[in-house]
């Protein structure tokens, strides 16, 4: 009998169970290597079991879709079909020469300190996406926070940043932030939402395709009402104040060009800012196996193959476009994997319901991004003394010397005038800043390693030719 192919999934999101579950259904053997203790990723992050929560629902949302991809993982993992490696942090992703097959490295455990070897006949890409946080004075005061950073800890710790929050930036993950934090206790002094309602008409068409959503965001509307959360609209934060931590921040209203209206900015007191300016995809995997990307995203075919043989992407490593649309991709590349893996070609049509579903979730998305997109101004009125690379404490001054008065003309130019994106985060989270301050395209780094290695790990790794 020949033995059943082997799939390795990264990411256990959406996007990567829809995909998992799907293969396994079709007799592929999957190794499932995320590198958090329970799956769901961070739309249906749980609390840790071990807090013992009395109300685990309060938090989520979308309960049922995450009840039956959980049971669907649990009866493909007690049957041997699935295999469900947590805390396994992947920190790269390698073609084997000759076999045509895959090694997956990863690094196992909290501390990280433990190399694992996994090796599949094909991978599928499920890494998802990480926030975009455009700097402003004060970014870097403790009691600042991301806006899924903030939503992490409330679903997973079931914690609150803080007593007195502002939620800032723009996009929709602001909505459910603000609501979450509301419902848990704190005082939501504002939501500060860069984008304003009259963008919102123009995408008409696109939006309409999906009224579910637009309905949740609806429903989120009115608790904030019932709350009593102030919403500011066409307004940003200006600067967080506070001396050794956040006690206040300045707002002001935006005009048409995306900078601050003369005679509007005011002061919020708070204790915490939950900021972001939407989501990029993690793209650092595809990459390193050679995989092309369109922009910033990994670009796939109508299976949701890469261009790479044996590598498909799907969820938010492909395109920001949220939770219906990771599921809907993972499905299709699920079965498109698991066809492939048996050598038969496979057949459209056995995805069609999920092809309408990924039409209307990118159409959707993309007018999404097109509303939400971050003020145009925001680069403009940034001091030169702001960080703009916390983990090398970068300023925006040395950054703009670096493209003005040294020449650079890229963002690796830059990077190595500055060391901006040269600390532990490789640039993720001042890449953006980087490319607004110098006019650079945001061209994702080919790095290497997808997180840090211990060297012991390294050393400890077969010789290969």
């Amino acid at each position: 009998m020949t033995e059943r192919p082997r799939l390795a999934v990264v990411g256990a999101g959406p996007a990567g169970l829809a995909a998992a579950l799907t293969a396994a259904e079709q007799g592929v053997r999957v190794l499932l290597v995320d590198a958090a203790d329970q799956a769901g990723g961070q739309f249906h992050r749980q609390p840790a079991a071990g807090l013992g929560a009395l109300r685990p629902r309060a938090p989520h949302h979308r309960r049922r879709t995450w009840e039956r991809l959980r049971t669907g993982l649990e009866r493909h993992r007690a049957a041997g079909r699935i295999i469900h490696l947590t805390d396994h942090h992947v920190w790269c992703v390698a073609g084997e020469s000759g076999s045509g097959g895959f090694t997956v490295y990863a690094l196992r455990g909290p501390g990280q300190e433990e190399g694992v070897t996994v090796r599949a006949d094909a991978v599928l890409l499920a890494t998802g996406g990480y926030e975009r946080v455009l700097p402003f004075p004060g970014w870097t005061l403790p009691g600042v926070v991301t806006a899924g950073g903030a939503q992490a800890m409330l679903k997973g710790q079931l914690v609150l940043p803080g007593r007195t929050a502002v939620v800032a930036g723009t996009g929709p993950l602001l909505l459910p932030v603000a609501t979450g934090l509301a419902a848990a206790g704190a005082r939501v002094a504002a939501l500060v939402e860069s984008a304003g309602p009259a963008a919102l008409p123009r995408r008409a068409p696109a939006l309409a395709a999906r009224p579910g959503a637009l309905a949740e965001a609806a429903g989120y509307a009115a608790r904030l009402l019932r709350h009593g959360v102030r919403t500011l609209t066409r307004h940003t934060v200006l600067a967080a104040h506070g001396t050794g931590r956040l006690e206040a921040v300045t707002v002001a209203a935006l005009d048409r060009t995306g900078h601050p209206r003369p005679g509007t900015a005011r002061r919020v007191r708070c204790d915490t800012l939950a900021v972001g300016h939407g989501l990029l995809p993690h793209t650092d995997l595809a990459e390193t196996l050679g995989c092309a990307l369109s922009g910033t995203a990994v670009r796939v075919d109508a299976e949701q193959r890469t261009d790479v043989p044996g590598v498909w992407a799907a969820g938010e490593t492909t395109g920001v476009g949220g939770a219906a649309l990771a599921l809907a991709e993972g499905h299709i590349a699920g079965r498109s994997a698991a066809a492939r893996l048996y050598g038969t070609v496979p057949d459209p049509r056995r995805w069609a319901a999920a092809d309408r579903a990924r039409r209307r979730a990118r159409a959707f998305a993309a007018a999404l991004e097109a509303v939400y997109a971050p003020p145009a101004g925001w680069a403009d009125r940034l001091p030169d003394e702001t960080v703009v690379c916390r983990c090398e404490e970068v300023t925006a001054g040395r950054v703009r010397e670096a493209a003005g008065t040294l020449g650079a003309g890229d963002a690796r130019t830059v990077k190595l005038l500055t060391r901006a994106g040269m600390g532990w985060c490789q640039g993720r989270m001042c890449g953006p800043a980087v490319a607004g301050l110098t006019g650079c395209p945001l061209d994702p780094g080919r790095r290497p390693f997808a997180r840090p290695v211990p060297l012991g790990v390294l050393a400890e790794l077969p010789d290969t030719e």
